[in-house]
């Protein structure tokens, strides 16, 4: 039997989508019946993570307790930055499958040691610690592309996935690619929206398909 697998959603809900389908694509099956069982909380009133008075802890702890009490096994987090709130998440009692960890991990796999990061402020705190434990090398960019990316990021969550936001996604991981990124983690869930392989000169790492393997592996074993 596999383990039922609940997802905390919603920031932003399009990025749950993706995470879901990537999590279908990679169970292998040969029937309807094999896929996982997933309860999903789709939750995009969980307060901002990219605000600093804002705490999304007891709202994320609760989504957790909510899809533990409806079956959940393991946990899943569909979004990055909200990892910072890891231990209100874990305060369930359920194990959770760390999005930060898998991609660092397909980054040694890969045989990268210096890795760009396109993810949030907070995000990019998250991965440049996780990611100095495991011996990689973190590469960002830099305060005004920043903030360039940052307001890409809201754009994509209203829904902008045109021409112009690919292009401008493409130029800042090339940017990373100029500072000695030998691969570049998609950090933020709506990257992987408006950027894919063929952008790029280096291996891209989508975090949440790494997650949604890692996910697969974990409810199987």
């Amino acid at each position: 039997m596999s383990k039922v697998l609940g997802v905390l959603g919603g920031m932003g809900p399009a990025a749950t989508l993706d995470f879901l389908a990537k999590l279908q694509a990679a169970t292998p099956v040969k029937r309807e019946q094999d896929h996982l069982r997933v309860l999903v909380d789709i939750n995009p009133k969980v307060p901002d993570r990219n605000v600093s008075d804002s705490d999304p802890g007891p709202v994320l702890a609760a989504m957790a307790a909510g899809l533990r009490n409806g079956g959940a096994e393991v946990l899943a987090i569909a979004c990055n930055t909200a990892h910072a709130y890891a231990r209100d998440v874990e305060a369930s009692g359920l194990p959770l499958v760390d999005m930060l960890e898998t991609a660092g991990l397909a980054a040694k796999a890969g045989g990268a040691s210096i890795v760009g990061v396109l993810g949030t402020g907070l995000a990019l705190g998250l991965y440049r610690d996780r990611f100095s434990h495991m011996g990689l090398e973190v590469v960002m960019l830099d305060d005004h592309e920043q903030v360039e990316f940052m307001a890409l990021l809201y754009r994509i969550k209203q829904g902008d996935l045109s021409n112009a936001s690919r292009e401008t996604m493409a130029a800042l991981a090339h940017r990373l690619v100029g500072k000695g990124a030998q691969s570049v983690v998609a950090g933020c869930t709506e990257v992987p929206l408006v950027l894919s392989q063929d952008a790029l000169s280096v291996p891209l790492l989508d975090a949440t398909e790494e997650l949604a393997r890692r996910c697969v592996e974990v409810c199987l074993a």
